[in-house]
């Protein structure tokens, strides 16, 4: 059985000979990848990969050329948007900010795949709008307009939109990125207390120490393709970072989690040890 043909079943969402592109480019080409549930699952990789490309493949924000993405053991294509809506929420990368907008109301916008021409808003709307602040843990925040919080606040606040849909599956593509250490952790802190609770949450990482720390799972990428996926302690090796990413280094224990810790490797030893 080749890597396009692995089994899904297990999986609420996986993709299977997934090949996506741009106009003429091609970025994935017949990739195979599981999601495995209930984890917190980051995808690396250098620049121009496909790291982004894939989650909205997953999220069907962008057309597949072939293959198939399957959501709960049914092709995405056969979902509509709104069922898609209610199964999986997605934050892009830079999500516009409306003028004006309160936090709690940019909240409620979560609980639009739940309305319909015969289902208007209602308590059970409410309900999960409060819920998304209290788990996002910035109910606090709701009477703030948020274009006047930090960025960790407001990055927060978009998760908690994507948690008010009160999907399984929440995908997020590059959700550290701008913000500094204290404000990245948080908002990983916040990615691995929603696992814990129940959501199965993927995300697409730059700094590969606190992807490691924090993933249940790891997907690393190159050239377009998967070139490893599992638990970090069993798939992450310095000959595997510098294939991926051409960087010499070694990879130690992180004292705090045991976790890898890639350590870049001093070109000035490196030549006098050669």
């Amino acid at each position: 059985m080749t890597a396009a043909e692995m089994p899904t079943h297990q999986a609420r969402l996986a993709a299977r000979r997934l090949s996506v592109g741009y106009d003429s480019r091609k970025v994935l080409d017949g990739i195979a990848v599981e999601i495995p549930n209930n984890t917190f699952s980051v995808i690396v990789g250098p620049n121009a990969c496909g790291k982004s490309t894939l989650v909205k493949a997953l999220a069907r924000v962008l057309r597949i050329q072939s293959g198939e993405v399957l959501l709960d053991g049914s092709p995405l294509s056969q979902y509509t948007p709104k069922e898609v809506a209610r199964r999986l929420g997605m934050l892009p990368q830079a999500p516009h900010v409306p003028d004006g907008i309160l936090v709690e109301d940019l909240v409620a916008r979560g609980r639009y795949p739940h309305q319909g021409l015969f289902r208007q808003w209602s308590q059970e709307d409410a309900d999960a709008v409060d819920t998304a602040l209290r788990r996002a843990r910035v109910e606090q925040l709701r009477d703030r307009l948020l274009t006047e919080l930090s960025g960790g606040q407001r990055q927060r606040v978009w998760i908690a939109m994507a948690l008010a849909q009160m999907t399984p599956l929440l995908l997020l593509d590059e959700p550290t990125t701008f913000l500094d250490i204290s404000h990245q952790v948080e908002v990983l802190n916040l990615c691995r207390r929603l696992q814990r609770e129940g959501t199965t949450v993927v995300a697409v990482l730059h700094d590969l120490n606190l992807a490691f720390r924090y993933a249940d799972h790891v997907i690393v990428m190159r050239s377009g393709g998967i070139v490893a996926q599992g638990p970090p302690r069993e798939v992450i090796s310095a000959e595997l970072i510098e294939k991926v990413f051409d960087l010499s280094c070694r990879i130690i224990e992180d004292p705090e989690t045991g976790t890898p810790l890639v350590i870049p490797q001093n070109p000035d030893t490196a030549a006098k040890g050669s």
